[in-house]
């Protein structure tokens, strides 16, 4: 037994056999940023053989309250290769890959099939679903986490459980962003730590199962919900996906939801410019069979238009979340 484990070897619910078996164990955590550095951490430190970081940022200031593995001098460099030289001098065992990618419909499989776990620590619903989808497709599982402000949840979904979509088939009607609504750096460290504990029990098969569990908190106010959501089906409907803007087709129609103000210029120059609201009120007429692609900053709005032209018969769906 090494020094460096002896601790969590000694319980019998990680013992050698435990070890050997993190040790042999890939996660692929998408997100180097609140949820992401605690749950990098703490998985790094227990002995994973090899973590995949999935990140495009770069480290900024403002990053620093609820982000520890940065420091003042890793402002300005790319989340995922600061994120490594952090963990390399931590735990020098960890075989680190950095990549500096967006998550995207173009990249999902082939970063998800290389993985032993796959952890959610990007707080963005279209990765969320896109994570999900591409998971229940590869039967991998999920450990899914969202923080805003001092509220949070983590969850176990597919590689056996149910997907994300099982629990949440609809995007909600609006959402918030640690920009806009805040974020304490405490609250993210609690539930990224979380999911590297859920990930732990997966990868040494703790029994009972934490496969379709859901833990929900209240950092405020010290509540702690939860429940199992092992029993939910899967939605019979065809999911509408999220794509790359690489993947838009010059026959497609595509709608920036955006407006004038939020985007002056969109990265599409054939796009329609209407927003959601007009959209809904609006008859529109699409060429033919084209697929048309519904773009906006999130995802939220461009679900919200695509449920209300599906409503109408539009079948031929997809979303792009742009970002910021």
């Amino acid at each position: 037994m090494s020094d460096r484990y002896a601790r969590q070897e000694i319980l019998r619910e990680v013992g050698a056999e435990g070890q050997a078996r993190l040790g042999a164990a890939s996660a692929l955590i998408v997100g180097a940023g609140g949820l992401g550095c605690a749950a990098l951490q703490y998985l790094n430190a227990a002995g994973l053989g090899r973590l995949i970081i999935v990140d495009h940022d770069r480290v900024e200031e403002s990053n620093l309250h609820r982000q520890p593995l940065y420091r003042m001098g890793d402002i300005g460099q790319p989340k995922v290769q600061a994120a490594r030289a952090a963990l390399a001098a931590l735990n020098p065992g960890t075989h680190i890959e950095a990549v500096c990618e967006r998550l995207s419909s173009t990249n999902a499989v082939r970063l998800v099939q290389g993985a032993s776990v796959v952890i959610d620590a990007a707080d963005s619903f279209a990765v969320t679903y896109l994570l999900s989808d591409t998971c229940q497709r590869l039967r991998k599982p999920l450990v899914s986490a969202s923080v805003l402000g001092l509220r949070g949840y983590v969850g176990v979904f597919c590689g056996g459980a149910p997907s994300y979509r099982a629990v949440f088939p609809e995007l909600p009607g609006a959402a918030g962003s640690c920009a806009e609504s805040g974020v304490l750096g405490t609250a993210v460290g609690v539930l990224g730590t979380l999911e590297a504990h859920l990930t732990l029990a997966l990868l040494l098969e703790w029994r009972p199962s934490v496969r379709g569990r859901m833990l929900s908190l209240d950092l405020r106010t010290l509540h702690v919900g939860g429940f199992s959501f092992g029993a939910a089906r899967e939605p019979t409907e065809t999911p509408i996906p999220f794509i790359a803007p690489a993947e838009v087709a010059a026959t497609d129609v595509v709608i920036d939801l955006r407006s004038l103000t939020e985007a002056p210029v969109s990265p599409f120059q054939s796009a329609l410019r209407i927003e959601v609201e007009s959209l809904e009120r609006a008859q529109l007429e699409f060429p033919g069979e084209a697929r048309v692609v519904l773009c906006c900053r999130s995802g939220l709005r461009a679900w919200r238009a695509a449920r209300t032209l599906r409503s109408r018969g539009h079948e031929k769906l997809a979303l792009i979340a742009l970002g910021e």
